[in-house]
């Protein structure tokens, strides 16, 4: 007899007491009967998706979420997303992400350049290809702020910065540094003197919005490999995202693609068809992934509001219909949980560990509750190694 599985991810949705939400979280004050119906009829807890040392980024994170331990299978971030785009890369390559940025008096102020359209910022990308005219640099667009750029030929022992964990920040404490620094830095450079008086720029001033003043390069690393999923686990699976950086993970662990018109990776996103997709995709698919960016981009945005909204979509148009379907299959479980925290007041990644919220066949209820931070503690049921939760997970 064959379970059905669905798990859907709210990014960064979990966060600290807010002022404006009269000191709740984002999970407490949302109207989200859905998940604090699978609380209560379920079991919830809390879980360590960010192995200690290691970067609190949605990469790490849904690594560890889908069952794969950060600290033996991770090299980088871009590589996941070029994965995504099906990037071919060499042993020697280094990619790198590429983000269309805002800075301002020497600091970081939008990681997204206002959340450009992705129209407006291939040709960006595009123009600056051309202008830097070097076979051993490679641009390639992605959707919206999120590019890519692979470097050949070269060694590089550098770290680099989250463009969204340092907003703010002062650029001359985040530039690369080490091996390879001053390639990277001349690239950013050579974009920022570009952009300075582009006709899209130009334009984006005058409606109001963030011009993108420079490329930011970060997150890099080499060719990725991760064992296909229904090898280590005998289940199939499928993702719905609008994100490269899942839509890699879900490609390097063999999981089908299932794309949704309006999915967006923000706030304007197709909760309702990304809800309907999932429920179809359980005919035939033993596991479905929804992820969803909304609720950590509201994050980074620091705006506890749009991730309540967020938040509340998510409940009403995804979780909702498809626990409802779920359950029309003899065996069944349904786990709903962040990454990772992006509180709103810190507008960045954490490490901290994250609620969980689990139903279905064997799970036996531990805390009749709703659904929070404080009751997932409270619960005193945790798992210390993330990439452990997807066993405890699949097992009936």
């Amino acid at each position: 007899m064959t379970a059905k599985y669905a798990i859907i991810v709210p990014d960064g949705a979990a966060d600290n007491p807010q002022e404006v939400l009269g000191g709740k979280t984002i999970f407490e004050a949302a109207d989200i009967p859905n998940i604090n119906k699978i609380a209560r009829q379920g079991k919830q807890g809390i879980v360590h998706t960010v192995p200690k040392g290691m970067q609190p980024g949605s990469d790490v994170a849904m690594m560890s979420l889908l069952g794969y331990d950060p600290k033996t299978n991770y090299t980088g971030r871009a590589p996941i997303e070029a994965a995504a785009q099906e990037i071919l890369l060499e042993e020697s390559d280094w990619v790198f992400r590429c983000n269309l940025v805002t800075t301002a008096d020497e600091r970081m102020v939008d990681h997204s350049a206002g959340h450009i359209t992705t129209k407006e910022a291939t040709a960006l990308i595009q123009e600056l290809a051309k202008l830097v005219d070097n076979p051993a640099v490679r641009f390639y667009p992605g959707v919206s702020y999120r590019h890519l750029c692979v470097i050949s030929g070269q060694d590089f022992k550098v770290t680099t910065y989250p463009p969204h964990d340092y907003l703010g920040q002062k650029l001359n404490k985040i530039m690369p540094k080490g091996k390879g620094a001053d390639l990277l830095k001349e690239l950013m450079a050579k974009s920022q003197q570009f952009f300075e008086d582009h006709p899209i720029n130009k334009v984006r001033r005058d409606l109001k919005e963030n011009p993108a003043t420079a490329i930011w390069l970060w997150g890099q690393g080499q060719r990725a490999y991760l064992e296909k999923f229904q090898a280590k686990y005998g289940k199939t699976g499928a993702a719905i995202t609008a994100v490269d950086l899942v839509r890699g993970l879900a490609k390097l662990v063999g999981f089908d693609l299932i794309h949704v018109p309006g999915a967006t990776g923000y706030l304007d996103t197709n909760y309702a068809g990304k809800g309907e997709a999932a429920i179809e995709a359980l005919d035939k698919y033993d596991l479905v992934l929804v992820h969803i960016e909304a609720t950590d981009e509201a994050g980074h945005n620091g705006n506890p509001l749009q991730k309540k909204k967020a938040l509340e979509n998510i409940d009403k148009f995804i979780v909702g219909p498809v626990y409802e379907a779920i359950q029309t299959f003899e065996q069944w479980r349904i786990l709903v949980m962040p990454d990772h925290p992006t509180p709103c007041d810190i507008r960045s990644h954490v490490g901290e560990p994250v609620p969980f919220a689990m139903a279905g066949t064997g799970i036996k209820n531990i805390l009749d509750a709703p659904f929070s931070e404080p009751n997932s503690f409270e619960s005193g049921f945790e798992i210390a190694c993330g990439a452990d939760l997807m066993e405890y997970f699949l097992t009936l």
